[in-house]
């Protein structure tokens, strides 16, 4: 099977231009949305359900979302639980209303700069030997990918339930988050043209 490439790189091109470090890109599979040589129809639209705050979970839920979104489909991730806190501001130190909210904001340091790997985060190392590696391999890091995946038109959606749950104020959280909504809507969203 030979895939249909194109040397243009249209929005991904003018996006990752401004990331330091990102290794340049010769060739994208096409964005056409309608059915692929071999039959397969490629989604039009693209949902990932974010349920996790660990840096190495955080790093992948950017890639893809970044990388879907250059490739002309329509991405969108639902954030909930602990993968809403990556979208509180990185100035916020602690969130909540109610005492119970505020020791699990500062037991669990909101914002993208503030991600723990779920293993070998020992006390930080873990984390910083990452960024080295990903800074030494040209990987953009969270942050950069998540700008990027915003200026790509990627929607963030919060998890209505989990800010209500934490505490969490639309002034708590980044720029450019779409309103917050509950599951029957996520529900909604993967049951019309989205891939799970």
């Amino acid at each position: 099977m030979t895939t249909e490439t194109r040397t243009t790189l249209d929005p991904l091109a003018e996006a990752v231009a401004a990331v330091d470090g990102w290794p340049e890109v010769t060739d994208l599979p096409a964005t056409d949305p309608e059915a692929t040589e071999d039959g397969a129809v490629r989604p039009k639209d693209f949902l990932i359900i974010d349920y996790s705050g660990d840096l190495e979970k955080v790093w992948a839920t950017m890639i893809l979302a970044s990388t879907s979104a250059a490739m002309g489909v329509k991405t969108r991730v639902f954030v909930t639980f602990w993968g809403l806190q990556v979208f509180v501001k990185d100035s916020r130190r602690i969130t909540g209303e109610n005492w119970m909210q505020k020791m699990l904001s500062a037991m669990q340091r909101p914002g993208i700069s503030h991600r723990k790997l779920s293993k070998m985060n020992f006390l930080g190392m873990g984390p910083w030997m990452m960024g080295r590696l990903a800074k030494q391999n040209g990987v953009a890091s969270p942050k950069e990918l998540l700008e990027v995946a915003q200026e790509l038109g990627v929607e963030f959606i919060p998890c209505q339930m989990t800010m209500d749950m934490f505490g969490l104020k639309p002034e708590d959280m980044i720029e450019g988050m779409a309103e917050p909504v509950g599951a029957a809507s996520v529900i909604g969203l993967l049951t019309d043209n989205s891939v799970p």
